[in-house]
């Protein structure tokens, strides 16, 4: 079973304050929510702060969860409506077919792998003057963020028909003349780069862009990263690769809430 779980957070309580400012805490809360989570598990989840006085915590898993602790730390416990909704997962998955279009939603942590970064960091200069004095040529590639929305967007579009779905054009009007559009992957010029356009013609946009700083400990450096949340259309291309990515999750960083994608119906009209 795999079950999809909704939880209302009330941003004015302390607790709440601490876990939307630190997205390692929030992960053990989720975890806190599985009496005896499995080690193959995997666990996605995402925070939807659209409203920033009324957010939301989403959560995928593959055992029934329990949100108690979290009503009572970071919710309204008394009040009336629904604190955490829990949903099975199997009635959506059953409507996965070919051809089937769905409104979603992802935040994803866009990045990619260099040998030669541009601007390297001090450690990565370092491990870079190491591997030229020791005569290698080639060694494991720096993961380095995306961080301009052009670019974000152009790594989401590169990558959907290996996660089982595309997104289709805008319907309508051509783009004016001179407006060049993105480029798919296949039209990449000779440096391997495609022209980026930050407004893209296809059913897809960019809400939200934010950087995180993770403190994984009191002596390490903390784990930066970049995330993007995306909006629009998708049609299915693959149910089994589609399958896999909402229930597997996409891109890096899913521990600290990237990953999860959601469907809903596209509105009527």
């Amino acid at each position: 079973m795999t079950y999809l779980s909704r939880v209302r957070m009330n941003p004015l309580r302390a607790a709440s304050r601490n876990l939307l400012a630190n997205p390692r805490a929030l992960h053990a809360a989720v975890l806190g929510g599985l009496p005896d989570p499995t080690a193959d598990e995997r666990i996605l989840w995402r925070l939807d702060n659209d409203n920033p006085h009324r957010p939301h915590l989403l959560v995928l898993t593959r055992s029934r969860p329990d949100w108690s602790h979290l009503v009572e730390q970071i919710g309204w416990p008394d009040a009336d409506g629904e604190h955490a909704a829990v949903r099975d997962y199997a009635p959506l998955l059953a409507q996965i077919a070919v051809g089937r279009e769905f409104a979603f939603r992802l935040t994803a942590n866009p990045i990619q792998n260099t040998q030669t970064p541009d601007k390297p960091t001090t450690a990565q200069a370092k491990l870079l003057a190491e591997r030229a004095k020791a005569g290698e040529k080639r060694g494991r590639g720096f993961r380095l963020a995306h961080r301009t929305a052009a670019a974000q967007l152009n790594w989401f579009l590169s990558r959907t028909g290996r996660w089982g779905f595309d997104v289709p054009g805008v319907r309508s009007d051509p783009a004016a003349p001179g407006i060049r559009d993105l480029a798919r992957p296949d039209e990449a010029t000779e440096t391997g780069r495609p022209p980026w356009d930050p407004n893209p013609p296809y059913e897809v946009r960019i809400t939200a862009r934010n950087r995180h700083s993770v403190q994984k400990n009191l002596k390490g450096a903390p784990v930066v990263f970049h995330s993007a949340t995306f909006e629009g259309r998708l049609l299915v291309t693959d149910t089994e690769l589609f399958k896999a990515g909402l229930l597997g999750g996409i891109g890096p960083s899913k521990a600290y809430g990237c990953g999860l994608l959601t469907l809903a119906p596209l509105p009527k009209g």
